[in-house]
């Protein structure tokens, strides 16, 4: 499948691109979350005169591919159960625009199923254009990685979180292996209740957030794999070169949620987060292809945000393999991963919260995958 996408190696890389652009700046596509509701981690990368999506009618090497990713975060097992990707609303070019992103990078057909929240048409799900873009960069990460995966999407009625959450319940009972989950809200007393995000024996992955230092729900459950951003660069043959901890990602301690028995830190008496984190800055972003909020056929964009990494991560679980309890996994054998010792998201007492360092720490958790050794 590399081989198919080798033309890549001949573009400029998106860690290039962002140098040779330094004004280059992003947005995020969905609106602030209101009281019980969430929103979106998803940021698309704009023009810097008019902070316009930076949107082509091609890809020409604008956004990380599959190929550049796998290389990145490989080599992978050869897992390919079902993942579940949970948004809110729907977009109505879902079908389409996914096989349009998996020709344009040689991923043949997806196996691609949609469904509406407690298993209703998914044509009854309302639409809504900054949702459906995170709905198709979600869709395509799962792809990217695993691209012999079965995806289930699963549109929550609406943004608040009960809709949200009762679509995770209809993404268990059709089977899920990894769910994941790419959005968030502010923590609130009674979020420990809320646990419809804790599925034991499958791999529910959630992004941190995109405001830098700072904890938001349902990251914090305490049952999910809750992933932070890194800045990811790549050499020219697409091998690694640095990841650090981006500024944008979220990370903290919990206000609400006790200490799970496998989190040992010892800089946070409650759930810390995050977990893992790869690749959400919107320097080093991703390609998506996107016709809904389009406009004259300009379909490809460059995204960043915690969105990206939470798919990656949940694809890279269903090729690995998922464990009884995947979250604990990441800490037992921490040593698998990619430690990211540098990078910071903010200000924070203790440091460790807000810093990345050796071993354990807010922003990047345990660190990022680490190919077919990664402890999934």
């Amino acid at each position: 499948m590399l081989a198919v996408i080798a033309a890549a190696t001949t573009v400029m890389s998106p860690l290039a691109r962002a140098a040779s652009h330094p004004a280059r700046s992003s947005r995020r596509v969905c609106t602030a979350a209101s009281a019980g509701s969430a929103a979106c981690h998803a940021r698309v990368v704009t023009e810097a005169s008019t902070a316009a999506p930076l949107a082509t009618t091609q890809w020409a090497g604008n956004g990380y591919s599959p190929a550049q990713l796998t290389a990145a975060y490989g080599p992978l097992g050869d897992g390919a159960p079902l993942v579940a990707v949970v948004d809110a609303y729907a977009n109505p070019n879902a079908a389409t625009d996914l096989e349009a992103y998996r020709t344009q990078f040689g991923l043949g057909s997806a196996k691609f199923t949609q469904i509406g929240q407690g298993g209703a048409d998914i044509k009854r799900i309302p639409g809504n254009v900054g949702w459906g873009q995170e709905e198709m960069l979600d869709l395509e990460m799962v792809s990217a990685l695993c691209p012999a995966c079965s995806i289930l999407y699963v549109g929550a009625r609406s943004a608040s979180l009960a809709d949200l959450a009762a679509a995770v319940t209809t993404a268990k009972s059709r089977g899920a292996a990894v769910i994941s989950n790419s959005y968030g809200a502010a923590e609130f007393s009674s979020e420990g209740s809320w646990t419809q995000w804790n599925v034991p024996g499958v791999a529910v992955t959630v992004s941190s957030g995109d405001a830098g230092y700072g904890v938001q729900f349902p990251a914090a459950s305490a049952g999910v794999i809750a992933v932070g951003g890194t800045t990811l660069s790549l050499n020219p043959d697409h091998t690694r070169a640095t990841e650090t901890a981006w500024s944008g990602a979220g990370s903290g301690c919990s206000a609400h949620i006790p200490k799970p028995t496998w989190q040992s830190d010892a800089d946070c008496g409650h759930r810390t987060v995050t977990d893992i984190a790869a690749v959400a800055d919107p320097a080093t972003g991703v390609a998506v292809y996107d016709s809904y909020g389009s406009r004259r056929g300009a379909n490809w964009y460059v995204f960043g945000g915690t969105s990206v990494a939470a798919p990656i991560v949940g694809a890279i679980f269903a090729r690995n393999g998922v464990p009884t309890n995947p979250a604990q996994g990441l800490y037992t054998n921490r040593t698998s991963l990619f430690d990211v010792t540098s990078g910071s998201n903010g200000t924070c007492t203790p440091a460790s919260l807000c810093n990345a360092a050796p071993g354990y720490d807010g922003p990047t958790g345990n660190g990022a995958p680490n190919g077919d050794s990664t402890p999934f």
